[in-house]
């Protein structure tokens, strides 16, 4: 089961950091992926991270701006996201892939044991 958190309310420009924490399970050999879903929209794809860290995949829309990255000895993805914008607003939710040994795949049929979301609000 994954858990998102670190998520809340902050203004344009600022800095947050979202955890995942895969408990009961690991993402060592499988790839993990963050997209996110606002309200009225479809939910998009983010950044992921291949299954030995190896490579890393961004929107075109957060890429330069957000950073993502696991620590395997905790069992936590992270998505360090800085200079956010109000159209960064939206339910982030982190994703395991659905096979081992995936690469950093962009499509959400790539992954499942999706998370219950954190809210990431960007507003003056």
């Amino acid at each position: 089961q994954l858990q998102a958190s670190g998520g809340g309310s902050v203004q344009p420009g600022d800095s947050l950091r979202l955890s995942c924490v895969a408990s009961g399970g690991t993402f060592s050999t499988y790839a993990t992926g963050w997209f996110r879903q606002a309200p009225g929209k479809e939910r998009e794809f983010v950044a992921s991270i291949g299954w030995n860290d190896a490579a890393t995949n961004y929107a075109d829309s957060v890429k330069g701006r957000f950073t993502i990255s696991r620590d395997h000895t905790k069992n936590t993805a992270y998505l360090h996201m800085n200079s956010l914008k109000p159209e960064d607003s939206a339910l982030y939710y982190c994703s395991r892939s659905v096979n081992r040994f995936e690469r950093a795949a962009r499509s959400a049929s790539s992954f499942g044991s999706w998370g219950q979301g954190t809210q990431v609000t960007v507003s003056s």
